[in-house]
């Protein structure tokens, strides 16, 4: 939709010239007992303006096409100008023929850990190593414009993906965590490696079936839209069943639990017992908004 809204407006005269993301960034120090502390709201703005003023891609985004997306960044401690928390990243797109907003993207990085000079500027260069705190932000840009491309295109977010990839590879040099097969199973390492795989790629393709063919489509057949959503689901249960308790698996349900039991919760009915028994069997921890979908 994005892509296609651009090309229409370009050929009616319209610019587009925006970034392309749309990023809120909140820094919460309240755990390091001095969270007044200037460098805080510095480093808020600073990070801001990096993410949004950056272009990122050579597409042409217009200012309405921007991705809404933000980052949590909570910082437990701090000695100097060494920085130690975690980052909640959050993306997400409308939804087309209606006000909707549907989340895409959720995800915790406990392995948040960098180096900052207030006032220190930023910038971003596709084959140098800046600093940590630069490859972290980048590569979560990286992975929100891949996954928002999916949504759209299928499996239209390879190239982004393949940036961000780049990114992880020029990381390992700064030895911090998170970059290597060996820092855990929710690395940004991992991460970025299972969006690539071919092992995964059913995740990538029910991003595509859910959005495109599911939500977009509700505003002219809520029972068709629905029906997709549906088939979306059952068939990241197949990928589920060949990788059990996948990272992506569990991305998924942290963007997508609430909405998907609103979904199925009201509107016209559909034959929803194997999404039912899907969803239980992917994301037990949701069993409770399960239960309240009616059948």
């Amino acid at each position: 939709m994005r892509k296609i809204l651009t090309v229409v407006l370009m050929i009616f005269g319209g610019t587009a010239v925006a970034q392309e993301l749309n990023c809120q960034v909140v820094i919460n120090a309240e755990q390091t007992g001095q969270a007044n502390a200037s460098v805080f709201k510095t480093l808020e703005n600073s990070l801001t303006e990096f993410i949004n003023q950056t272009r990122w891609t050579s597409q042409e985004f217009l200012p309405q096409e921007r991705i809404n997306c933000s980052m949590f960044i909570n910082i437990n401690s701090y000695d100097g100008n060494d920085f130690t928390g975690t980052i909640q990243v959050q993306s997400s797109r409308p939804v087309f023929g209606s006000t909707m907003v549907s989340p895409v993207f959720n995800f915790n990085d406990e392995q948040l850990a960098f180096s900052y000079t207030e006032y220190q500027p930023f910038s971003y260069s596709p084959n140098q190593y800046e600093s940590n705190l630069v490859s972290i932000i980048s590569f979560y840009a990286y992975t929100i414009l891949g996954l928002d491309a999916d949504t759209f295109i299928e499996q239209g977010g390879t190239a982004h993906f393949q940036t961000a990839n780049q990114i992880v590879g020029t990381a390992q040099q700064g030895a911090h965590g998170g970059w290597k097969a060996t820092d855990g199973s929710r690395s940004r390492y991992q991460l970025n490696a299972d969006l690539l795989s071919n092992t995964y790629s059913g995740y990538r393709n029910a991003l595509y079936t859910y959005h495109r063919q599911g939500l977009d489509v509700m505003h002219m057949s809520p029972v068709e839209g629905k029906k997709e959503i549906a088939v979306a689901i059952v068939d990241l249960r197949r990928m589920h069943s060949r990788r059990p308790n996948s990272l992506l698996v569990r991305t998924f349900f942290d963007a997508k639990a609430d909405e998907v039991q609103q979904i199925f919760s009201g509107g016209p009915s559909v034959d929803i017992r194997e999404v039912v028994d899907a969803l239980n069997a992917m994301a037990p921890t949701h069993s409770e908004k399960w239960g309240n979908i009616r059948y």
